[in-house]
């Protein structure tokens, strides 16, 4: 594939896209200016950057953090990008900053010793539906409004409402294909980078290919489990007509047996009825008759037979 080639792949991504944003992140000095910006701290100091795919993600796949900033005071700041519109962001925040503070804590440690965590939640929609561009969503004591600070921090933007403010700003570039504004130097910059030089492109193409690898493990184990279910189900069906098949085989099979037996003793029955009729006919005595070996209730049977026919 061409240079040109590669461009065209990565030319429709915009900041706001998870995996553009995941490439644009892993640079401590962009985080450092979005979060100064959306923190309104203009010292913050972002020491370190962990982002998905980095081998010192030690998270787990299970948590997506896009991107996790190591601030200079020790605070943990997740930068999270989401576009989905059905998902409970709140609840997402909440999962990701437990995550982070789970990961972050040692067993025994004490809960003094516990990391501040900020949540900066960027989401394409106002969910909160406040028309505001920025929510800080903090916990107070219900009964008298007093703040009180257990060391998480939760900040929603989205890109939808323009206030006005400088952070409105940042959000439209979030949502444009080519960002040059002289405010967002950092993040003009890597945009730039990731989308007209060769290096860039490349890191870009290099993380499209590796979530399409991964959607196709994804697709081809999801199918070979739909696949075994539904071969199961057929199997089941299978074999229960070919049981149905077989039993129905082998109760005729039985079935005749048992016919050709009852068929044989009714036979035999009868024959002896007949036998028996023969010789009373005949005027044979009942003695004579039971001396030949056959039974009373034989000889009975006979006797009512003939009387039945008279």
């Amino acid at each position: 594939m061409t240079f040109e080639e590669k461009k065209e792949r990565v030319e429709g991504f915009r900041p706001i896209d998870d995996v553009f944003f995941e490439v644009l992140a892993d640079d401590k000095e962009v985080c450092q200016e979005i979060l100064r910006t959306i923190l309104e701290d203009k010292a913050l100091i972002v020491e370190e950057v962990i982002v998905q795919r980095s081998l010192k993600n030690i998270y787990g796949r299970s948590v997506r953090l896009d991107a996790l900033c190591i601030l200079g005071d020790g605070a943990k700041c997740n930068i999270e990008v989401q576009r989905a519109h059905s998902d409970d962001h709140l609840k997402r925040a909440r999962y990701n900053a437990a995550s982070i503070v789970t990961k972050s804590t040692e067993p025994g440690e004490r809960f003094e010793n516990v990391p501040r965590v900020i949540i900066v939640y960027i989401s394409e929609r106002d969910f909160l539906g406040y028309g505001r561009t920025i929510y800080h969503i903090d916990k107070v004591i219900r009964e008298n409004g007093e703040p009180v600070d257990d060391g998480l921090q939760e900040v929603f933007v989205n890109t939808c409402i323009d206030d006005g403010t400088e952070i409105a700003d940042l959000m439209r570039c979030f949502m444009q294909q080519e960002v040059h504004d002289p405010r967002f130097p950092k993040l003009s910059s890597r945009v730039y980078y990731l989308k007209e030089e060769e290096g860039g492109v490349a890191a870009m193409c290099e993380i499209m290919e590796k979530y399409m690898s991964e959607a196709k493990a994804a697709g081809i184990k999801e199918g070979k489990e739909v696949g075994m279910k539904e071969g199961k189900a057929a199997g089941i069906k299978e074999g229960k007509e070919v049981g149905m098949k077989e039993g129905k085989a082998a109760g005729i099979k039985e079935g005749k047996e048992v016919g050709m037996k009852e068929g044989k003793a009714a036979g035999i029955k009868e024959g002896k009825r007949q036998a028996i009729c023969r010789m009373i006919k005949k005027e044979f005595d009942k003695q004579t008759i039971l001396d030949l070996g056959y039974t009373e209730f034989e000889y009975e049977e006979a006797k009512e037979s003939i009387s039945a026919s008279v």
